[in-house]
C-alpha cells in the first residue's frame, strides 16, 4: 500500500514545475503536478497520445486550447477533460502560491 498527502513535500523554491507519478496501472497514470509561476513556452503545445482529466486543487491557472482565443481560468475544484491530441498549453499559473494539479491520463 502507498499513501501520501497532495499538499505536502512541496519545496519552498520551485525553479521548475514538479511532476510526480502517484499511480500507474495498465493504461491509467495519475500524477501530481506543482507549479508556481510556471507556464508553457510561447511556441509549445501539448499534443498527448492519451486522454487527460485534470483537476485544479490549489492555486490558479490559465489553460488554453489551440482553437480557442482565450484560456480557461481554472480555480480550485475546476476540472477539464482533455481528449487525446487536443493541442493545449498552460498560459500561466499563480506566482504568489503553489498551483497543485491532479492529472489522470487514460
Amino acid at each position: 500500500m502507498k499513501n501520501g498527502h497532495l499538499f505536502q513535500h512541496i519545496p519552498a523554491e520551485l525553479p521548475e514545475e514538479i511532476s510526480e507519478s502517484l499511480l500507474t496501472a495498465g493504461n491509467v497514470r495519475i500524477e501530481r503536478i506543482v507549479s508556481k509561476g510556471h507556464r508553457s513556452a510561447s511556441d509549445f503545445w501539448y499534443d498527448q497520445q492519451q486522454n487527460e482529466w485534470v483537476v485544479l486543487l490549489k492555486g490558479e491557472a490559465g489553460l488554453r486550447f489551440e482553437q480557442d482565443e482565450l484560456p480557461i481560468h481554472l480555480t480550485p475544484g475546476m476540472y477539464v477533460n482533455i481528449p487525446a491530441h487536443a493541442r493545449h498549453r498552460v498560459e500561466w499559473t499563480s506566482a504568489s502560491e503553489e498551483t497543485v494539479w491532479l492529472a489522470v491520463f487514460y
